[in-house]
């Protein structure tokens, strides 16, 4: 049975696409794409339609990863059609389980941060570089690699 995957951010252009991205470049390289449905959203829809920021572009490509999604804003059917819901902060972990009319609901459990994979960050947030330097695109990158590690390897046991 196919898992349904879903990032998200805030406009998703920064870190939502950059977790999709490395997602769908590790199953790939494990020939576990049939295994998985991945996507990103954002918890606004200002960038609804864009490519994600150039910024982030360039530093996932240096690292062999492609950026090709398009920024959407999440949808309330998303709650229910995927299941995991991974969200960089807890703004956004606030504003997804809003979505959910229905506090006892069971998808609320699907909504977790991603940081709650990582094995290397005392973390608990993936930082928003859209207003700092190149460097926050690369630890965001760091980070998000280190969780996502973890978290496919608890989907494929």
């Amino acid at each position: 049975m196919v898992k349904k995957i879903l990032f998200v951010c805030l406009g998703n252009i920064c870190r939502s696409p950059a977790a999709e991205g490395i997602f769908k470049h590790k199953i790939k390289d494990r020939d576990l794409e049939m295994l998985f449905f991945v996507d990103s959203a954002g918890t606004g829809g200002w960038h609804v339609g864009n490519l994600a920021d150039s910024r982030m572009r360039e530093a996932a490509q240096k690292r062999g990863i492609e950026l090709t999604s398009r920024s959407r804003q999440i949808e309330e059917n998303d709650l229910y059609e995927f299941d995991h819901i991974l969200v960089m902060d807890n703004d956004n972990l606030q504003a997804v389980r809003s979505l959910i009319k229905d506090r006892s609901h069971p998808a609320n459990k699907k909504i977790k941060l991603i940081l709650s994979y990582s094995q290397d960050s005392q973390l608990n947030e993936v930082p928003d570089p859209y207003y700092g330097g190149s460097n926050g695109f690369d630890e965001v990158l760091d980070l998000l690699d280190d969780a996502i590690e973890e978290l496919i390897k608890i989907l494929i046991d």
